[in-house]
């Protein structure tokens, strides 16, 4: 038990060096990022800085495998040139036996990582974005589902229309049961219009069926006007409507089944935001893997030369399978594969590789 626990402070010990550094790593091409972004605008340093505090959590919790891989790669060279593995085999144990504690607590740290990091860099880089954009001095265009219709916002400096729609189609282009409330910059409703449908093409929206009510009038009912076909000017496009979904990395795992059901309610797929959460859970089973991989590569000792060709192998094994990852949810996006194999597939073939590879090396 008191190897275990040994195993298991060395492990956490090298994860905190390994973050610690890629962390700053990360810090600095960040802030390196938001300088050259915003050179020719009036942000101060500060400001600089609180974008890169906000930019930093997401793109750790990006590379957490690769942290992991190369915690994994810390702690069993360390071991090996000291011969500490020598010793534990020495004892009876095997190198699986070795392998528990790091395993185990590479499985916590995903799980922690899910639960409670993954609502923290949600919440980050969705308040990068708003403040990037508002330090840019964009027109905000946003989008919300709520659990009996659709929020959309478009405009620039001059005004901003809310729009509220009752159901829409699946790209989000043609809405029905539509009406556009327009503010214009101090914040003063100026004009209201519901119509039966609007679609966007062109930079318009086609309404069918429209009704407008000038707020600013005297008696908005009596000077309104009926169309039975009108169009109003719009900022938005397909791509912005598909993004204003909010990217599944920028939703709390803990929002995200309540986001889907809203976004399939209001009548969107929601088969990326699936495959996100699925893959979501399965991080702790990917982390456990790269901790497998790490060790089959490194569980030697360091007389049989050829040290440096193990680094590369296991890191070149770490990036493909990440690769082999991400093509295998783009895979699930478009539909090719079940999300439930697009998500789990590869973390659980990831931890038969190595395993296959531990069992061929391990002779005791």
């Amino acid at each position: 038990m008191k190897l275990h626990v040994y195993f298991a402070r060395r492990f956490l010990a090298a994860f905190g060096a390994v973050l610690g550094v890629l962390g700053g790593v990360l810090a600095l091409f960040s802030m390196i990022e938001q300088i050259g972004r915003f050179a020719g605008d009036d942000v101060t340093f500060v400001q600089l800085l609180g974008l890169t505090i906000l930019d930093v959590p997401g793109a750790i919790y990006d590379v957490l495998p690769l942290i992991m891989v190369l915690a994994t790669l810390t702690l069993f060279l360390a071991m090996a040139r000291s011969s500490e593995l020598v010793v534990t085999r020495a004892t009876g144990r095997s190198a699986l036996m070795a392998l528990i504690s790091p395993a185990i607590m590479a499985f916590l740290i995903g799980v922690l990582a899910v639960a409670i990091f993954n609502p923290i860099a949600a919440a980050t880089r969705a308040q990068y974005d708003i403040t990037a954009d508002r330090y840019d001095g964009a027109g905000t265009n946003t989008l919300s589902i709520g659990r009996s219709a659709l929020w959309l916002r478009q405009g620039d400096a001059t005004q901003q229309t809310v729009i509220r729609a009752g159901a829409a189609e699946l790209d989000g282009t043609l809405l029905r049961d539509v009406s556009f409330v327009t503010f214009d910059a101090e914040g003063r409703p100026v004009r209201r219009v519901e119509a039966e449908t609007a679609r966007l093409a062109g930079g318009l929206w086609n309404l069918e069926n429209a009704k407008g009510w000038p707020l600013n009038a005297d008696n908005p009912e009596r000077a309104a006007e009926v169309f039975d076909v009108a169009t109003l000017r719009s900022g938005l496009t397909e791509e912005q409507i598909r993004e204003g979904f909010g990217a599944p990395s920028k939703i709390s795992i803990w929002d995200l089944p309540a986001f889907i059901q809203s976004l399939e309610t209001a009548g969107f797929s929601a088969r990326n935001h699936r495959v996100w959460l699925q893959s979501e859970l399965a991080l702790p089973v990917l982390l456990v893997a790269m901790v497998l991989l790490g060790a089959g590569f490194t569980m030697r000792h360091t007389r049989f030369g050829r040290t440096g060709l193990m680094l590369l192998l296991s890191l070149a094994t770490a990036f493909t399978l990440y690769f082999i990852r991400n093509f295998a949810q783009i895979l699930g996006e478009s539909g090719q594969i079940p999300v439930e194999l697009a998500a789990w597939g590869v973390p659980i073939a990831a931890i038969l590789l190595p395993l296959g590879l531990i069992f061929h090396m391990e002779d005791g």
